[in-house]
């Protein structure tokens, strides 16, 4: 079960994805949780480095898909610069988003990465689903109360991983 909660990879930031390495995997989409892990959850549009990184997967060819627990109005607004897939209220850890996400990029499971700062949402979400998850660490302390009585439990969830399951 601990398993499930395991990320495949474990980076410092969005910025830290190897594209090289994802496309060696045979990665041609990738899946991205909005809230602390591109921007805090209080910034509601994407910086300039985002739409540049963004911007950079298409070339690479990568298909994009956001998908927030957030409302519609969050998720909407915050993709009018990117242009991307969007899925709000996503359910995560439930897969049947994750399932819609790969019907819109036209993708299988195995093409895919979920990129995100959660473990008992993001993570775990997509290890039921068989793709890859990439987790993040928070862009910011700023949480939403219901995040941060989570983090305390995922920090020990971490630490396991780190010791045995790398």
């Amino acid at each position: 079960m601990l398993r499930k909660l395991y990320p495949k990879l474990y980076l410092g930031s969005i910025f830290e994805l190897d594209l090289e390495a994802l496309k060696k995997e045979g990665i041609k989409g990738l899946i991205f949780d909005i809230d602390n892990t591109l921007v805090p959850y209080d910034v509601a549009e994407p910086t300039k480095e985002i739409i540049e990184l963004f911007n950079t997967l298409r070339n690479e060819t990568f298909k994009i898909c956001l998908m927030s627990n957030n409302v519609e109005d969050r998720v909407m607004r915050f993709n009018q610069n990117l242009k991307v897939f969007a899925i709000h209220k996503s359910g995560k850890p439930r897969i049947k988003s994750f399932k819609r996400a790969l019907e819109l990029m036209d993708l299988s499971k195995e093409e895919v990465a979920i990129v995100g700062d959660q473990i008992f949402t993001d993570v775990y979400g997509g290890n039921r689903m068989g793709v890859k998850t990439i987790l993040v660490q928070p862009v910011s302390d700023k949480d939403e109360w219901m995040t941060k009585i989570k983090r305390g439990l995922e920090q020990r969830v971490i630490k396991l991983y780190e010791k045995h399951g790398k």
